[in-house]
């Protein structure tokens, strides 16, 4: 082998080497710059609320006035549930339930209890509703109530 072939050969494999070393550099530094991103993690929900994604209510309009009643089921019995509902000017109204829950308790047991609710508005027949929980909006099962029946009457059996 000549002496320029040698050359050439050995040339090449410093340039290769080289070449390595400057890949590897390029890639350490762009992992610093991930690194030093911050990361966009979901938020864990720490809320004890957060299973309550449908709120069921049995519907009664009766004079112009809708009155919805139902039960939430809560983890502790120290929970109160506090309701209102807020009639939106439109054609048809919107009307817009607010559920929160106030708890004062630092130390309550653990015993899921149902906190009943009703709920009235005045507004057309044709009204539409929605439901907002701690102020996430959830789904609303409305269910109509018989021919005859009256609030004060109400007793949830609702399955499923």
């Amino acid at each position: 082998m000549s002496q320029k072939s040698i050359t050439l050969i050995i040339v090449l494999f410093v340039l290769l080497v080289l070449g390595m070393f400057i890949f590897a550099h390029l890639k350490s530094s762009e992992l610093e710059e991930v690194d030093l991103q911050p990361v966009q993690q979901e938020e864990v929900s720490t809320d004890k609320y957060s299973d309550i994604k449908r709120i069921d209510a049995k519907h009664y309009y009766i004079d112009g006035v809708h009155t919805l009643v139902g039960e939430i089921n809560f983890p502790t019995p120290c929970d109160l549930l506090e309701t209102d509902s807020l009639v939106m000017e439109s054609m048809p109204e919107q009307v817009r339930l607010n559920f929160t829950v106030i708890n004062n308790s630092e130390d309550c047991q653990q015993v899921p209890t149902a906190q009943r609710f009703k709920i009235e508005a005045t507004a057309s027949s044709l009204a539409e509703f929605s439901a907002w929980f701690m102020g996430r909006e959830v789904e609303f099962n409305l269910i109509p109530a018989r021919e005859g029946e009256l609030p004060a009457e109400f007793e949830l059996f609702i399955k499923g």
